[in-house]
């Protein structure tokens, strides 16, 4: 029986593969994109089985909308793909408090916003994937990626925390964590010239977007093997609650892993001195400056 999808920010990157992987298997989809347009060669070619909605997913009543526009147009929602998304590589210094908002908001909230529009059908039908499209970003801390990995550090949580409550109601939730993909989210993200980076940040951020800049274009993730397996989990019970997809992002989980083990180790003995009468309690009496008792 054919599935019914929401796929957002469908217009381009693995938006659009995911898309058009799901209309070859069969399946019916809700295309969201800021502008449609790009996606009437589909909408001439897939007819009926594709319905597309122009969705800012920002805005909480557009995305009320948009899962109610699926229930029109195919009696059910099984499957949402939140994949809308963006990142600059700026300095966090540098970054206005406005365009810090504006990417946590699409990042973050737009996750939120259409999670909680299709809550209540798959709440009511037992049964639905939600995919969180993150990223190896949201384990991980990049120079100049300030409020894009804010946001996907977040998704990643409230995953995690979703996941646990609708259980029981057969629905499954599950965040993606790709590393570079042959998409144009590089050449995108990093915009920016690294000659605009405060000196002060030019190993940091400057050295960032120079790596990024040269990467652009020979990412090793494949954006239509990865929509090929969002089709294949759609189909499964025993999805996780995280997935790190390419070599690079599990390189770069491994070492971020390794790191915080390294530093849970140093200081585990601070750890658990903190607790009252506890077994070490005179390794943080050691640690602490003592008291005036004047």
């Amino acid at each position: 029986m054919p599935k019914t999808w929401i796929i957002t920010g469908s217009a381009r990157g693995l938006g659009r593969s995911v898309l058009t992987a799901a209309l070859e298997n069969g399946d019916n989809v809700l295309a969201t994109a800021r502008d449609v347009t790009r996606l009437e060669d589909l909408k001439d070619q897939y007819g009926k089985r594709l319905a597309l909605f122009a969705l800012d997913v920002t805005d909480v009543d557009n995305a009320g909308e948009a899962a109610a526009a699926a229930i029109d147009s195919f009696g059910c929602i099984d499957a949402l793909v939140n994949n809308a998304g963006y990142g600059h590589f700026e300095a966090f210094e540098q970054k206005s408090a406005g365009n810090f908002r504006a990417e946590v908001e699409t990042n973050l909230f737009g996750v939120v916003n259409m999670t909680r529009a299709v809550l209540p059908f798959m709440r009511r039908q037992k049964s639905g994937h939600i995919f969180n499209i993150s990223s190896v970003g949201g384990r991980i801390g990049t120079p100049g990626l300030s409020a894009y990995q804010t946001a996907k550090w977040a998704v990643g949580g409230f995953t995690e925390v979703l996941r646990n409550e609708v259980s029981p109601l057969n629905i499954k939730v599950m965040a993606l964590e790709p590393g570079g993909m042959r998409t144009d989210w590089a050449k995108t993200a990093g915009h920016a010239s690294a000659s605009a980076v405060m000196p002060d940040y030019a190993e940091t951020v400057g050295a960032t977007i120079e790596m990024i800049r040269a990467y652009a274009g020979n990412e090793v993730g494949d954006p239509a093997r990865i929509a090929q397996l969002i089709i294949a989990l759609a189909k499964r019970n025993d999805v996780p609650a995280h997935l790190v997809l390419g070599t690079d992002a599990l390189a770069s989980f491994d070492e971020a892993e390794a790191a915080r083990r390294l530093s849970h180790e140093a200081w585990l003995d601070i750890s658990v001195a903190t607790v009252f009468d506890g077994p070490d309690s005179e390794t943080l009496t050691a640690f602490l400056p003592i008291a005036s008792t004047d």
